[in-house]
């Protein structure tokens, strides 16, 4: 099961963005089909709201509520939570529900080191697989955010890798196949327990920096396993 995280706001008291989540389906309907034979599914939370709004954490706790809902229609099924934007920091907080096995954060929104309350959490992360992907000209979420974050979930969760997009932005649409690719191997992997292509496998065994830079290669998924 995959539960896909539309982006959000920081802090709004809008109802749910209709825009946010057509644009999460793609990426639903793109994993959903590359697990379809093992019996993958996929679905696009819906939120209660659109904004994190500060210890809220409204996102977060709609993330947990969707795993709740995942375990009590499908049963005992592992769970992966991925989301972009703001999507990403709701997958990476809401990792510690008891059904998640992995979170894939693409471009995740995170606030600056010094305007936050607290630091961004990382101790549910243990014990899961974890994968951040982000462009390098993200103008809307701060890349070296991403990196700062899984430095410190490295320390105490070794299955933490980080790829970079050389040149993209926050959508990640100049390589969207390889990120598309790169997605669906992570979680196939990670919920399936298969082997992960040659470079998701590198970046998971290499230590800090290496496997926390990991460049995304121009066309990814042509021929992943070799």
């Amino acid at each position: 099961m995959v539960l896909v995280l539309p982006d959000g706001e920081p802090e709004s008291a809008r109802g749910p963005s209709a825009v946010s989540r057509a644009s999460a389906l793609p990426l639903a309907r793109s994993l959903a089909r590359a697990g379809r034979a093992d019996g993958l599914v996929a679905h696009v939370v819906r939120y209660g709201g659109r904004g994190w709004n500060g210890t809220d954490a409204r996102l977060a706790t709609d993330a947990s509520w969707a795993a709740d809902e995942a375990v009590r229609r499908y049963g005992d099924v592992p769970v992966c939570l991925a989301g972009q934007g703001m999507g990403g920091r709701a997958a990476l907080h809401a990792a510690g529900h008891g059904a998640v096995n992995s979170v894939l954060a693409l471009a995740p929104w995170l606030p600056e080191d010094d305007v936050a309350a607290q630091p961004e959490p990382v101790k549910q992360l243990a014990g899961r697989r974890v994968l951040i992907v982000h462009g390098t000209n993200d103008a809307r979420s701060d890349p070296e955010l991403s990196y700062r974050l899984a430095e410190r979930a490295k320390k105490t969760n070794r299955d933490t890798c980080r790829f970079e997009v050389h040149s993209d932005g926050h959508a990640l649409r100049q390589y969207q196949a390889e990120v598309r690719a790169l997605a669906a191997d992570f979680v196939i992997g990670s919920l399936l327990s298969r082997a992960y292509a040659r470079p998701v496998a590198d970046a998971l065994a290499a230590p800090p920096p290496l496997g926390l830079r990991m460049p995304l290669a121009a066309g990814f998924g042509r021929a992943l396993r070799h």
